[in-house]
């Protein structure tokens, strides 16, 4: 019997990231995670074909999109397929032998230090000192073994250095989560035979899209009232800048429904006609 080769998902970060837990959390034991250093080298790894998806953190319920990943969503064309969220808990880690006692710094990613600022209240002899990287921060711990140090990351970044957790979810807030998409190098032709059999019935998907507008009074207007006239549930909209155009803004949008859905095809059909560009960027099953 052939052995089922396993998947190669890319990741930003080191080996531990939250990014890791969230391959984890869809693939299980099925897929290798693949480390890149930035987010566009693991685009640039997607659309080269050196591996097979690619697990991408889209907006956190904290601090919200992560700009940079929907520009890129957009300028390499790589579909979402899948979503997946996965709650935010940071550790404090240290070497194994290292008692919280011991610790007179510890080291993470500036976002997640800013995450946890009732532990650093609580502890005032212990310096926060920022590092690139949560995952990176314990993994510096192992490489170079700084007296008095710990690490702020995630429970997955312990297990992977040989670490041990000296506390466990310090953060501030338990509901930080993570929203994350799976690309693949090109969509799922086959349309769900539920649509099929059923248009209009299918509740449990999302379809993701960018479009622009004129500059004209009433422009947006007319563009929501493509979803609002066929009672189409819109989880998100935001505007971005429109590099190369002064004072000129695109739109991602996120509703609710399957972009083959009669229903969905009337509305992308409406907005194409008072839009000036409408881009599908996936269409994929709902995560939470």
């Amino acid at each position: 019997m052939t052995k089922k080769t396993k998947e190669q998902i890319a990741f930003q970060g080191e080996l531990g990231a939250f990014s890791q837990m969230a391959i984890r959390q869809m693939f299980g034991d099925s897929a290798v995670a693949r480390p890149f250093p930035t987010f566009e080298q693991a685009f640039r790894a997607l659309a080269a074909g050196k591996v097979t998806g690619a697990m991408i953190p889209i907006e956190n319920t904290l601090h919200g999109s992560v700009h940079e990943n929907y520009d890129h969503v957009m300028n390499f064309g790589l579909p979402i397929v899948a979503e997946t969220s996965v709650r935010i808990v940071h550790n404090l880690i240290a070497l194994p032998g290292v008692r919280f006692s011991d610790v007179k710094r510890v080291y993470s990613h500036p976002v997640a230090l800013n995450q946890c600022h009732d532990f650093f209240r609580q502890n005032p002899q212990v310096a926060r000192v920022s590092h690139y990287d949560t995952a990176g921060s314990v993994k510096m711990l192992v490489d170079e073994r700084p007296e008095g140090a710990a690490a702020i990351a995630s429970a997955l970044a312990a297990e992977q250095y040989g670490c041990h957790i000296l506390k466990k979810s310090i953060e501030d807030d338990r509901q930080n989560f993570t929203r994350f998409f799976l690309l693949r190098p090109k969509a799922n032709p086959e349309t769900p035979k539920a649509i099929k059999s059923r248009p209009g019935s299918v509740r449990g998907w999302k379809t993701s899209l960018v479009f622009t507008t004129k500059n004209t009074p009433g422009a947006l207007f007319r563009a929501m009232a493509a979803f609002a006239l066929r009672d189409i549930s819109l989880f998100k909209i935001e505007s971005r800048p429109f590099k190369g155009r002064r004072w000129e803004y695109i739109f991602y949008l996120d509703f609710l429904g399957h972009v083959d859905d009669p229903v969905s095809q009337k509305a992308l059909g409406h907005l194409r006609e008072v839009a000036d560009m409408v881009k599908v960027l996936g269409c994929y099953p709902r995560g939470d």
